[in-house]
């Protein structure tokens, strides 16, 4: 599943723009998928044939859209100003490389230098309105020729193992979880399954609200990147997930609140199987369950997640092994999932 991360977190795709993202996940999924389409807000629902027939669909979803930007304004300078696409803290962009419009013109994300700030500008972090891209333009004119407003501006943040069976990338979030699901579409399937890879879920589930409503699932699992805050300044009560201890299960979240049932069932079958993973103590943020849920009749939910470091940045942090266990309770999902009477 490495190289497929590794060609996925490559490809550029922020809301609206999920285009080269979906093209990829397409030829992938092909040999495997007995139907598939491509619906008019940009989603790729993929339906794989199992062994046999459920009551009500399993609708199994993530995201193929990124945190990135839209080019808003370009100055009369040749400076490019941003729009955010998605939750992105300011303070992880300076001096960050990017990648600039459908050309994936090179820029960087900068500011004035330190030593033209003022003592009371540097306590504080700077906002997104007093950064912009710099793309080697001396004017307005020039840089009209080579961008338009509204072009994506991504990061760009190379693929790399480092560590102990680390890597580091941008859009791991959610990447992996479309590494995983067409990993699943490889397998002989116990039930019928469908798969939607959905565009802007960053900026509010805006695919997953049309997924749910065209499938009407009766059970939804949605897989996703969630923060790991295993780190030395963060307290141990307050690390909602930690690398190196598996898969990630959700309690809550602020969309959602998962169902029980689903959940203790999933669970027990992991157990006996030996998949190995932990709750997410946190209930902040939010996926795509929350509206895979109730776009339709009402179904259950399941959230799995992979723990990632540093999320909604250029360099998302991933321990391969944690992927790997997500994989497998995936797959105890799709085949426990057939037997529940919903």
């Amino acid at each position: 599943m490495k190289e497929l991360l590794k060609q996925l977190c490559e490809l550029d795709g922020v809301p609206g723009y999920e285009d080269e993202v979906r093209e990829f996940i397409e030829k992938q999924a092909a040999p495997y998928a007995d139907e598939m389409l491509v619906d008019a807000v940009g989603n790729l629902i993929v339906f794989k044939k199992g062994a046999k027939p459920r009551k009500r669909p399993l609708l199994v979803m993530a995201h193929m859209d990124e945190v990135g930007f839209l080019v808003r304004d370009i100055t009369e300078d040749g400076m490019l100003k941003l729009a955010k696409a998605g939750g992105i803290d300011p303070r992880v962009l300076i001096g960050r490389r990017m990648r600039v419009g459908e050309q994936k013109l090179p820029g960087i994300i900068s500011l004035k230098a330190i030593h033209l700030t003022t003592p009371e500008e540097r306590k504080e972090a700077p906002g997104l309105d007093s950064l912009y891209i710099d793309i080697g333009c001396t004017s307005r004119e020039e840089a009209e020729a080579l961008v338009m407003r509204g072009e994506p501006a991504v990061f760009d943040s190379r693929f790399m193992e480092f560590g102990v069976d680390c890597v580091k990338a941008k859009a791991i979030d959610d990447r992996i979880g479309c590494a995983v699901m067409l990993e699943l579409l490889k397998n002989d399937l116990p039930y019928d399954t469908y798969f939607a890879f959905v565009v802007g879920e960053e900026i509010g589930s805006r695919g997953a609200t049309v997924a749910g409503r065209r499938i009407q699932p009766g059970c939804v699992m949605v897989i996703e990147g969630t923060t790991a805050a295993d780190m030395p300044d963060v307290a141990p009560h307050k690390q909602s997930c930690r690398q190196r201890q598996g898969a990630v299960v959700s309690l809550m979240d602020s969309d959602t609140v998962y169902s029980r049932e689903f959940r203790e069932k999933m669970l027990k079958a992991a157990d006996e199987k030996g998949v190995k993973w932990q709750y997410r103590k946190s209930a902040n943020g939010g996926t795509d369950a929350g509206v895979g849920t109730t776009s339709g009749p009402a179904a259950l939910a399941f959230g799995l997640s992979a723990p990632v470091r540093y999320i909604h940045c250029a360099c998302n942090v991933a321990y391969l092994p944690d992927l790997e266990e997500v994989r497998k309770l995936a797959e105890i999902v799709i085949e426990e999932a057939g037997e529940l009477d919903v």
